[in-house]
């Protein structure tokens, strides 16, 4: 049986950051899993809207940096990136803060009396002191109860497509009024699919582009936080976890809310110019009808197509991960989902950690983004590297009392 000292369940971008930090500190660790693999499914054609700063993995102004990446490989590095470039940095930063990574699935995650027991989908068994879960939020796919009922032909989520040409001429109704959604649509458009938007909410929320950044010049930073979550006058508030964790839940709820509705980059509006958008109304019932799908929207109207794409989002619960046990789960204090986490990003669970989106719930949205990464990797490494000198401290006392 394998030790470590700490397993890193997930190589994207949270389980990288914390690989850079617990490795800069001199804390031992082991990185499990496919590296960047649930962005490798996203839409080919597909552009990430954060801005340069908050699309950097572990750091943003550091060696593994987006602009460290394009000024040290000479890659023509733009805004908006293109998700291939963000896989390509992806697989750069993992190349230095862990090229050894374990590519193997995790199939079970057991409590032992010293600490945790991995079992690998080859059966193989990995001991380790603490579990950071880094594993994002692919288990989370949210989809409506009106379209479960139907197969993966006519009904999908838009995180089941990495090929949207091949619907190309045919209809296809997009569900949702988010990023996904909305870029979902310009990229079916694009390829030859005839194809509407339908959104309860009263209208598409446009960011803004850059706008106040540019109104604002030099004086950006004391507005706008570098991880880009949140907008002007909250963005500062938003960015700062600790602080934000600080604050009554009444008062979070609403911040966290405004911080990720529902919203399209304003670059996406001249490419659903010929897309039809109806607003105001939801799908209240889906069913098959001859070779395509019928779909009945609240004010009582119908579409026939092709396909339906619910651009719906996910919904985080733990419970969803597939390798946590049982044992774990019932000792694992939950709030809707989500784990409750103490300084270090630690669970109710000694020793077991969580990073990424299941941590929203304890410091707040910027958690669900890839800057989020900097702040989890940075407590819990100051978190275990206390611990490690504390016992460091402890051994060496008691070797000095044996002489």
């Amino acid at each position: 049986m394998n030790d470590t000292n700490v397993a890193i369940i997930g190589a994207g971008p949270h389980g990288l950051a914390a690989a850079a930090r617990l490795r800069a500190a001199g804390v031992e660790c082991r990185v499990i899993g496919d590296p960047m693999s649930f962005w490798r499914t996203m839409p080919v054609g597909m552009l990430l809207r954060s801005n340069w700063t908050a699309t950097s993995i572990a750091e943003y102004d550091g060696p593994l940096s987006l602009i460290s990446y394009k000024n040290r490989t000479g890659r023509p590095v733009a805004l908006p990136l293109p998700l291939d470039e963000f896989l390509r940095y992806g697989e750069w930063v993992q190349a230095q803060v862990a090229p050894e990574v374990d590519r193997r699935r995790v199939d079970a995650v057991t409590g032992s009396p010293d600490g945790f027991r991995l079992r690998m989908e080859d059966g193989e068994e990995l001991r380790a002191r603490r579990v950071v879960v880094a594993a994002g939020i692919a288990n989370f796919v949210h989809l409506p109860d009106v379209a479960r009922a139907l197969p993966s032909e006519l009904v999908t989520h838009t995180s089941e497509h990495r090929d949207l040409s091949v619907f190309g001429g045919r209809r296809v109704l997009v569900v949702g009024l988010g990023q996904s959604a909305l870029e979902s649509a310009a990229l079916l458009h694009e390829a030859g699919a005839e194809v509407e938007v339908v959104g309860r909410r009263d209208g598409i929320t446009w960011l803004h582009g850059g706008k106040y950044h540019r109104k604002l010049g030099r004086l950006v930073p004391l507005f706008y936080a570098p991880t880009d979550v949140g907008p002007l006058g909250l963005s500062r508030l938003v960015g700062a976890p600790t602080l934000f964790r600080q604050l009554p839940r009444t008062v979070q709820d609403p911040l966290a809310h405004r911080s990720i509705r529902p919203a399209g980059a304003a670059w996406l509006k001249p490419r659903l110019a010929e897309v039809p958008v109806t607003t105001g109304r939801s799908v209240t019932a889906v069913s098959a009808k001859g070779q395509g799908v019928d779909v009945q929207l609240s004010d009582g109207s119908h579409r026939y197509v092709d396909h339906v794409i619910f651009g719906t989002g996910y919904k985080v619960d733990v419970n969803r991960y597939p390798f946590l046990g049982p044992d774990l789960l019932k000792r694992l204090e939950v709030v809707k989902g989500y784990p409750l986490l103490a300084g270090g990003m630690e669970s109710s669970v000694p020793g077991l950690h969580f990073l990424g989106a299941p941590a929203a719930w304890s410091f707040g949205p910027t958690m669900r983004f890839v800057a989020g990464g900097w702040y989890g990797g940075e407590r819990l490494t100051r978190a275990l590297a206390r611990r490690g000198q504390s016992a460091d401290a402890r051994s060496a006392a008691g070797s000095s009392a044996t002489r």
